[in-house]
């Protein structure tokens, strides 16, 4: 049976994980208006295709992050205050982006808009990169003592198996975009954005080969939980095979279905190679941070368990229903707000 501990572990990797799957097509959407819309019309297009859900989708992440102060508030301590840079800066490139989305449209000139769709363009590739660097850290090891502070410095935090990271992240994002737009959209924004999916294909599989190679050498997560993990990776690989043939069928909703699962298995294998770390120590393996040393007390985890289970069930029917009211595709002749 399950600890409370390990059930909110797993509550914070489902909150991730959703959170991945839905902002990040919202990350891709963002990306993709600099190079693949030809015209203000396109972008705009682009941008009301996911209109009404980026706010809500974004909740996710604060309910994660919520979840962990709650949960396991030497977590929270430990990783905020240490990546207390990189996490100012992807809060204020989503600022950026979402004022952005609301600002666009409101004066017609060129340089406003033009400034705006800057805007979009980084908040939707920073928070993405970031958040890539951040998980590749926690597996990596950082510098954290026996008094469960984080002192890591640039290069600590910045180096080569980060880096790929965040940038295996930023694409795998950009391809669960496209194929959004793919569903979203008609007429030759919706070809163009199907054919770079499938293009970016190929850099997305030599991305996710030099990940896993660097995260067999560079941390012990294969070691730890190297059974379970070589499944995920398999499982992966058949979505990603899955993906690129529903891609070159034209079957759409079946493509973003699969990079969807990557994104979900991906998030997944993270949190199976940490258990039952939650941070790991490059100083010592005595100092990491468990599940058990960096939680609550039991009873604040059995109040927040009977509350949570109460409201979820809302929360989740009041976002499927939102999908389900918004399905339809955006055309170009439609009113375009932003």
């Amino acid at each position: 049976m399950l600890s409370l501990n390990e059930l909110w572990f797993i509550l914070v990797a489902v909150l991730f994980i959703g959170f991945f799957f839905l902002e990040g097509f919202d990350f891709g959407i963002g990306m993709s208006t600099r190079f693949l819309a030809k015209n203000d019309m396109e972008r705009r297009v682009l941008i009301n295709s996911i209109g009404p859900f980026w706010d809500a989708n974004e909740v996710w992440l604060l309910t994660a992050g919520g979840a962990m102060f709650a949960a396991f508030p030497n977590w929270y301590a430990t990783m905020f205050s240490g990546y207390y840079t990189p996490l100012v800066v992807l809060l204020l490139a989503l600022i950026a982006r979402g004022v952005a989305f609301e600002f666009r449209g409101k004066v017609g000139s060129e340089k406003w808009k033009s400034t705006w769709d800057a805007a979009i363009f980084l908040g939707s590739l920073l928070p993405p990169f970031l958040l890539g660097v951040v998980f590749a850290g926690l597996m990596k090891g950082l510098p954290i003592d026996g008094d469960m502070e984080m002192k890591a410095g640039l290069f600590d935090m910045v180096n080569v198996y980060t880096l790929v990271g965040g940038i295996t992240v930023v694409v795998l994002c950009l391809v669960h975009g496209l194929l959004f737009a793919s569903l979203r959209t008609t007429g030759s924004l919706r070809e163009r954005a199907r054919k770079l999916a499938h293009k970016m294909l190929i850099p997305l599989a030599v991305l996710f080969v030099l990940f896993g190679v660097l995260t067999y050498f560079q941390t012990d997560v294969f070691q730890v939980r190297g059974l379970v993990l070589g499944l995920v990776g398999l499982l992966g690989v058949i979505a990603f095979v899955l993906g690129g043939w529903f891609i070159f069928k034209q079957k759409d909703g079946w493509a973003f279905g699969m990079t969807g699962t990557m994104i979900a298995l991906s998030i997944a294998a993270v949190f199976i190679g940490l258990f039952p770390r939650v941070m790991v120590s490059s100083i010592s393996e005595t100092f990491s941070l468990t599940i058990q040393n960096a939680s609550s007390g039991p009873y604040s985890l059995k109040v927040m368990t009977i509350v949570s289970l109460t409201l979820l069930p809302f929360v989740l029917g009041y976002q499927i229903w939102s999908y389900f009211v918004f399905h339809k595709r955006v055309h170009e002749k439609e009113h375009l707000e932003y």
